[in-house]
């Protein structure tokens, strides 16, 4: 795990280096982003501009019109890295990031995308603003879904308001079964949306804090982002699996 924190960590520094002035060896830097683009577990976590720049020249190409001063490049590497760092300085890569990504990726709507990755990269740095995009990832989902359906909604509406109109146009609100264990299982959807909201409103940076505040670890972020993960793959495969029974 050290040898990745130090081969992430040069890989990051080379890039700087490179954006300021620096002349860096292509070959390393290719051999480097090969070696974090083949690691599966970090896949969702890397620097957009790894996917993108496959060797120096393009790098310089896109970071000079990009940012004008060495400060503004150096200030969006050290972002763009730091959502892998933390990962692997925590030594933690949950399985279930990749499997929402990528049902994600299949959703066609670039702020669903956004809230999720957002969710992603501030686990560790930013256990707050974490709770609050867990939160929007599924109000955007909600809303996604009501627009598509052609259902109105008041757009002020609060989280709860929107997962229940929701649930009854997808027949996952728990009035609409009968069997015990779907109740059971579909309350529990509920109790999330709940607690996300509250978990929001109480930990979050969605509201100002009083003399006495609450500031959240990294380990609520981290159930924040994995429950709305989670919740937001069921609605979507309870849509997708709609729409395919209408096909």
């Amino acid at each position: 795990m050290n040898d990745l924190l130090d081969q992430t960590e040069t890989l990051q520094n080379l890039l700087i280096s490179e954006a300021t002035g620096g002349n860096e060896d292509d070959s390393e830097y290719i051999r480097l982003r090969q070696m974090l683009l083949a690691n599966a577990a970090l896949e969702s976590l890397l620097p957009k501009l790894l996917r993108t720049c496959r060797n120096l020249a393009q790098f310089w190409q896109f970071i000079k019109f990009e940012f004008s001063t060495y400060a503004e490049r150096r200030n969006y590497i050290w972002s763009e890295f730091r959502p892998v760092l933390d990962a692997i300085e925590r030594g933690v890569s949950a399985p279930s990031d990749k499997v929402v990504s990528q049902a994600l990726e299949k959703f066609d709507a670039s702020h669903v995308q956004a809230a999720w990755s957002k969710a992603l990269d501030r686990r560790a740095s930013d256990p707050e603003g974490a709770i609050t995009s867990a939160r929007t990832l599924i109000e955007s989902i909600c809303k996604h879904i009501l627009d598509e359906s052609g259902i109105p909604y008041d757009d002020a509406a609060d989280l709860p308001k929107l997962y229940k109109k929701t649930a009854e146009t997808l027949t996952l609100a728990p009035s609409q079964h009968t069997e015990q264990v779907f109740k059971q299982i579909l309350g529990g959807c509920t109790a999330i949306v709940e607690g996300l909201g509250s978990l929001r409103n109480r930990l979050s940076d969605a509201h100002g804090k009083g003399k006495v505040g609450s500031n959240p670890a990294s380990r609520h972020a981290e159930l924040a982002v994995n429950l709305s993960g989670a919740l937001a793959t069921y609605l979507l495969a309870t849509w997708d699996a709609r729409n395919e029974a209408a096909a």
